[in-house]
């Protein structure tokens, strides 16, 4: 049985109307507005308060503030929960979160901060991580642009709205060694710079020597690298992983070539490099990501270098595109979802007061070779 609605259970006055409130109502008992005046909820109003709400749906204040925050089941009857739905859609009114977060200590706000969304690589990570949070939080993206890292002081920007936590994906020492004490936060694909901080990384160390050992099994001995121009750990851990292994195979690696996380980009810096790589007899050619090495496809075919029979090509990340270029790339499997899905599990524990399961999680890479590298 549902309680009583508190316009009807609560014994004390109610406070007297201020003088703005008290010369709405008398507007609305005289009649229609003048000519031109705007109404609540129409552009040129302001903002729409609880208040407008609650003389609109006949209710007080408080059940308003029931019903828009989830609260009323069990405590307003479902006649009052209407009406105030009512209004709220009638008015266009919006729940001041910002005013909710000073007087409760609570934001629904969570920060993902990010290099460049418009790699593909993010797309699942924003899913999955947006569905572990649960409908409680609502994801924010603070996105620092193609080549650009956010940079401690527009985290202190952020910090400034009171969010509830951050996301932080592949930051390099700087950002973190920045973070103030206190700030609740899980690194993304940071390996090596927990700083104190709950992590979930992707096993970029293994799958690099997975795919360096894959080039040698091939009979690869000289291979070029297109490393990325945004210094994040990720890129320098999967870059020496790499080197390290091919050395202990014998392989010999010939970098210096970088771009941006872009196809164009990407190619633009293959056709530079090819010249001399070709020359010191270059037979594979690794992108740092997926979308490097797209570039590396189209730039070779514009250069007529046949793929996979003069030149093998690889990547990390294996995107879903990944299967269908031409030939299919060989890739670094690195799960961006089950990566979004860890960490929005972590960060949801820390903020609602809890332990993480785990304090720092790997997730596992794997390599899924595909006719791009084939000698078949």
């Amino acid at each position: 049985m549902e309680r009583m609605d508190d316009d009807a259970a609560n014994p004390l006055p109610r406070r007297r109307a201020g003088a703005a409130e008290v010369g709405a109502a008398g507007a609305a008992g005289a009649g229609a507005p003048p000519a031109g005046t705007p109404s609540a909820g129409t552009p040129g109003a302001g903002r729409v308060t609880a208040a407008m709400v609650a003389r609109e749906a006949g209710v007080s204040t408080a059940t308003v503030s029931l019903v828009v925050s989830g609260k009323a089941q069990g405590r307003i009857s479902a006649a009052n929960r209407e009406k105030v739905r009512a209004a709220v859609e009638r008015l266009g009114y919006v729940v001041d979160t910002a005013g909710s977060t000073l007087s409760k200590g609570f934001s629904p706000v969570v920060v993902l901060v990010a290099t460049d969304i418009a790699n593909p690589f993010y797309a699942e990570l924003i899913s999955e991580a947006r569905a572990a949070l649960g409908d409680r939080y609502e994801l924010l993206l603070s996105v620092g642009g193609p080549g650009r890292q956010i940079d401690p002081a527009t985290i202190r920007k952020l910090l400034s709205l009171r969010p509830a936590g951050f996301l932080i994906d592949a930051p390099n020492a700087e950002l973190v060694a920045a973070l103030p004490p206190g700030t609740r936060a899980v690194l993304l694909d940071a390996p090596g710079l927990q700083g104190g901080l709950p992590s979930v990384n992707l096993d970029v160390a293994d799958g690099a020597a997975q795919l360096a050992r894959h080039l040698a099994s091939q009979g690869h001995r000289n291979v070029g690298y297109l490393d990325s121009t945004i210094d994040a750990a990720t890129f320098r851990v999967r870059r020496e992983a790499f080197r390290e292994t091919a050395a202990e195979l014998g392989l010999e690696v010939l970098d210096g070539a970088a771009s941006l996380t872009d196809i164009d980009a990407a190619a633009e810096a293959f056709a530079a490099a090819w010249p001399a790589w070709g020359a010191a007899g270059v037979t594979a050619v690794v992108g740092c990501t997926d979308t490097h090495a797209y570039g590396i496809l189209g730039a070779a075919a514009e250069a007529g270098v046949a793929v996979p029979r003069r030149l093998a090509v690889a990547g990390f990340d294996d995107l879903p595109y990944s299967r269908h270029t031409s030939p299919p790339l060989t890739s670094v499997s690195l799960p961006s979802g089950e990566l979004g899905a860890a960490a929005g599990r972590t960060l949801r524990a820390l903020i609602e007061g809890g332990s993480p399961e785990h304090e720092h999680v790997e997730v596992p890479s794997r390599l899924v070779a595909r006719a791009s590298t084939s000698r078949g």
